[in-house]
């Protein structure tokens, strides 16, 4: 819940932001509703996918720890990174290991992060399937507490950063997709399940041989050559769905 006086906070962070015509004002917008929420350090990022793929970075994190986190690519193993993509609102980094498991060198990237002078953060995450995917994160440094109180306000802060990320970037062009007939998604469907092509011909009363072509033929309109990545492009395109696959096999 935010009160009167965090709304009105709320109000006059967006619009700088929402204002904001150019790169550099954005990092001004960003860096003053950080300062203003109680966080030390800001980093937005918005990476749009497809053919025509482009990325934005605005951040002021500790010049350590950027040299770092740009200088050997971090972005595609960080775990703050990877919670992001399954989180449906905002969180705080400490609260990581609810949405993913910490490997060893994800321990000691934080680590490395929290000597660097980052401590603890609060991320919020964006995703446009097939689009772009965005994120934009507030920071203390490793001795200062998060400011708990203000976590609302970011949440609304940083979407409104993230959208307007998007606005300089601007939308990905539609990428044309691949129509199956409904006879192939069902036969990707029951191949995604881990059924074979004997066991998918029983199961839809058809032949194996059948089965088969309806593979081929939908490998052959994604051109790719193999059943696995068949499945990622048919659940990418949304012709089957996660919850189609795992909820059918997942143990009560």
């Amino acid at each position: 819940m935010i009160d009167v006086k965090h709304f009105h906070l709320t109000e006059e962070l967006a619009h700088e932001i929402s204002g904001a015509g150019q790169q550099e004002q954005l990092f001004a917008a960003l860096a003053n509703a950080a300062e203003r929420m109680g966080f030390d350090h800001f980093a937005l990022a918005f990476d749009r996918r497809g053919g025509e793929a482009a990325s934005m970075l605005v951040h002021n994190y500790p010049e350590a720890w950027a040299k770092i986190y740009i200088g050997l690519d971090l972005s595609a193993t960080d775990p703050i990174r990877r919670a992001g993509e399954r989180a449906v609102t905002g969180f705080a980094w400490r609260n990581v290991e609810h949405y993913i498991p910490l490997s060893r060198s994800d321990r000691q990237l934080m680590n490395v992060a929290r000597a660097s002078g980052v401590g603890d953060g609060f991320t919020v995450p964006r995703h446009l399937p097939g689009e772009a995917m965005g994120s934009c994160s507030f920071a203390v440094g490793p001795h200062t507490d998060l400011p708990c109180h203000m976590l609302n306000v970011a949440e609304i802060i940083g979407a409104i950063a993230i959208a307007r990320a998007r606005d300089f970037m601007g939308a990905a062009a539609p990428r044309p997709r691949s129509v199956l007939t409904e006879r192939q998604r069902e036969c990707v469907l029951w191949s995604a399940r881990g059924k074979t092509a004997g066991e998918i011909a029983d199961i839809l009363g058809i032949s194996q041989e059948t089965v088969v072509r309806h593979l081929k033929m939908a490998r052959d309109r994604y051109s790719v050559h193999c059943r696995s990545m068949l499945i990622l492009c048919a659940l990418y395109d949304g012709l089957i769905g996660f919850s189609d696959v795992y909820d059918w096999w997942r143990p009560d």
